[in-house]
């Protein structure tokens, strides 16, 4: 086995993020016109994507994507880390490759030519604190196999791959093979559903790829109900044992479960003065997760910091810390 040189190799769509505050109103309207659906994430053309854009308030634009996000938290913990995910040659795609090395991530996706460009994400964040997401993919969406760096994927210790990216062929073929990449090379794979709407809409793929190539899992409630297709948490969690070597359940303000070879931990949430935004709780969940299981601490630990990286990123607007986590490790380690 060669040696490694990464923490975490993320895989998954790279966006850029623009949140903006809305009421219930404006989310109930644009519900009953165009599907939209409060706190969880559409799917949106480019056309759409225009369109809601010039609907928005005043808004914080930031590169974004579910496991870049994740990829940003675990560097901000100190972790090494690198990041495979598509964006065009356009200003957005350059903001995004700036964002993501100055972070001092590891990146060399090529960027696609042609007219498809960068995908960008809008989020909604209602006064009670929920994101409704409406992503337009755009090249994001692009990402083949061919793309995967090898000599990134055989030098992390985890490969983590995205289920949002999951709605096209081409990424699923992508996905297959990063994880054949690292178990030739003895490496672990993990993989976080991502969305319940996502898992509704590939969950016959979600199961064959858990159980062909998926070591650890990252799932919610309702993500982890809607793949066993379980209406109680209890049921969902004991059809996951077995499946994975590890399966981590987050459940908002009760914390999260831990599974592990039929043990079962339950870590609880870090309290919140005030909770601004939800957007990336999850995400900044898997980062300090994986920060601690590649540093060697044991499962309830790892768990402990991801309560700690959620709590931080829930305080403020976007989904990426704004304090360094890495300053919030004292007592933990």
């Amino acid at each position: 086995m060669s040696e490694t040189t990464l923490g975490v190799v993320a895989v998954g769509n790279a966006l850029v993020d623009v949140l903006a505050h809305a009421t219930d109103d404006f989310i109930e309207t644009h519900h009953a016109e165009h599907g939209m659906v409060k706190g969880a994430m559409t799917l949106i053309d480019s056309d759409r994507a225009v369109d809601l854009y010039m609907q928005m308030g005043p808004g914080l634009e930031s590169s974004g994507g579910s496991s870049a996000n994740t990829i940003a938290g675990y560097a901000s913990f100190g972790g090494k880390g690198g990041f495979i995910g598509k964006v065009a040659n356009d200003q957005l795609g350059r903001v995004f490759v700036h964002d993501i090395r100055s972070l001092l991530i590891e990146y060399d996706t090529p960027p696609l030519t042609g007219d498809i460009p960068t995908g960008r994400c809008l989020i909604l964040v209602t006064p009670d604190a929920q994101r409704t997401m409406n992503t337009y993919l755009g090249a994001s969406v692009e990402l083949g196999p061919e793309d995967v760096n090898r000599g990134m994927v055989t030098s992390a210790q985890v490969t983590y791959l995205e289920g949002y990216l999951f709605d096209k062929d081409r990424a699923k073929k992508a996905f297959e093979t990063a994880a054949q990449y690292a178990h030739e090379a003895g490496r672990k794979v993990a993989l976080t559903l991502s969305d319940s709407f996502c898992v509704n809409r590939h969950r016959d793929d979600f199961r064959k790829l858990i159980n062909s190539h998926i070591d650890i899992l990252f799932a919610n409630e309702d993500e982890i109900k809607a793949l066993y297709e379980q209406s109680e948490l209890p049921d969902a969690l004991k059809a996951i044992d077995g499946d994975v070597e590890i399966a981590v359940v987050t459940r908002s303000e009760k914390g999260a479960v831990v599974l592990s070879a039929g043990e079962q931990a339950a870590v609880p949430a870090e309290p919140v003065a005030e909770v601004v935004d939800t957007t990336g709780a999850g995400d900044q969940f898997a980062a300090g997760f994986l920060y601690g299981l590649t540093e060697g601490m044991d499962l309830e630990k790892s768990a402990k910091l991801g309560a700690i990286a959620a709590a931080e990123v829930i305080s403020h607007l976007g989904p990426r810390p704004e304090t360094p986590l890495a300053e919030l490790l004292e007592g933990v380690a």
